[in-house]
């Protein structure tokens, strides 16, 4: 394994971090101040559109996607450092970069899965950034870390299928420029295999009887960057059977293939949060003083920061690993290692963000720092595709198999 990043690594690494020096960081505040002025607090900043022209200009966009038909073609490897680079800004660099959530994982389904039509209808402007995409797959009535759980029915009825269930932080789902839903339902629920009941489906938004009931919070943030996280009900929801992405029964196949880059993805910008939370944890200490004396020399501030150096650097070596093997042994052949880094990073960078927060008293749960909202984020990445309990279970029960 050699971690080194090669020369087009290196490129990017160094344009990417020169764009959020200069268009960035700056814009943090701006599109805050942009955004209450809205109509609406679901449309987008107009800084945000000058952002993605920005970075399309300077080629550092759809940096994720490793099909070189229609992304960069990046491996892992090489993507891994550039994310974590977007990481430290997560609520506008991955949108300012086309490289955001949900809409990384619908392209790399409708890349990998979509019939030519479909790419066409959809894929395309999604990768140039013209519309905005929803996931639909967690449910508020059943324990959705079980994808089999789920009760949204997709019935064939002649040439149409019709969608009926209710789903809950669909993240997207608010946004004025979500045209379209992927949404994973049960095509055959009596079916044997608990496994093949399931099947994912394109439904445009504007379909009679999607319905955007309410915008759910995450720890009271409204996450307008994503574009927010929605309920939504599908009543009676009529669409062509040519919306079906790949086969019936396949929906559950197409998930897990969905995720596993996800999870990579969502490690990646994790550590670059955590950098972030050093960083102003570093700078809060050696500006405050408190008892005599700056706090930054206080021995219990020492040690949150050099704790947290310390676990950064074996994050970033453990997600550095499993990009490595994703792309040298497929996604299945890193398994373990992508339910390791789902595991340890979110719980680590919890840990590190809360400190930092620490560091900065009163002003680290307020809005005058970033720390707060990034701490909801991270949180809420243990739950995120996959609770840590669920990725526990899974990898210990592969562990003990050695010794069975």
């Amino acid at each position: 394994m050699d971690f080194a990043f090669d020369a087009r690594t290196e490129e990017l690494r160094g344009k990417l971090l020169a764009f959020m020096d200069e268009h960035v960081y700056p814009a943090e505040k701006i599109a805050e101040e942009q955004r209450a002025e809205l109509a609406s607090p679901w449309d987008t900043p107009a800084i945000v559109e000058e952002l993605k022209a920005e970075a399309r200009k300077q080629g550092l966009w759809n940096l994720f996607l490793p099909d070189s038909q229609y992304g960069a073609g990046l491996t892992n490897l090489q993507y891994a450092p550039l994310a974590e680079i977007t990481g430290r800004s997560p609520h506008l660099a991955p949108t300012a970069l086309n490289c955001a959530a949900p809409d990384t994982g619908n392209m790399e389904v409708l890349t990998q899965f979509g019939s030519d039509a479909q790419k066409k209808q959809w894929l395309e402007p999604l990768l140039a950034g013209e519309i905005r995409s929803a996931f639909a797959m967690t449910e508020p009535e059943v324990a959705s870390s079980d994808a089999t759980n789920i009760r949204t029915r997709i019935d064939r009825d002649g040439d149409d299928y019709v969608v009926n269930g209710r789903k809950w932080y669909i993240s997207g789902a608010m946004n004025p420029d979500c045209k379209i839903l992927i949404v994973m339902g049960k095509t055959d629920p009596d079916g044997e295999d608990i496994r093949r009941q399931q099947s994912m489906i394109l439904v445009p938004s504007d379909t009679p009887g999607v319905q955007i009931r309410r915008a759910m919070q995450v720890y009271g943030y409204e996450d307008h960057s994503h574009g927010g996280h929605a309920e939504v009900v599908f009543d009676d929801v009529r669409v062509p059977a040519t919306n079906l992405i790949g086969e019936e029964g396949g929906g559950f196949a197409i998930a897990q293939a969905r995720l596993g880059p996800g999870r990579i993805h969502h490690c990646m910008r994790l550590i670059g949060m955590a950098e972030r939370a050093i960083e102003l944890m570093c700078r809060r200490a050696v500006s405050r003083t408190a008892f005599g004396k700056p706090i930054a020399q206080q021995g219990v501030v020492q040690n949150w920061i050099a704790d947290a150096r310390v676990t950064v650097e074996q994050l970033r070596l453990l997600v550095l690993k499993t990009a490595w093997l994703m792309d040298t042994v497929g996604n299945r052949g890193a398994h373990t290692e992508i339910q390791a880094i789902k595991i340890a990073t979110p719980r680590a960078v919890v840990d590190i963000l809360d400190k930092a927060v620490q560091a900065h008293g009163a002003g680290g749960v307020s809005q005058d720092f970033p720390l707060a909202e990034l701490w909801a984020s991270a949180r809420t990445l243990k739950l995120a595709d996959g609770p840590d309990e669920v990725h526990q279970r899974s990898l210990a029960r592969r562990e003990l198999k050695k010794y069975m």
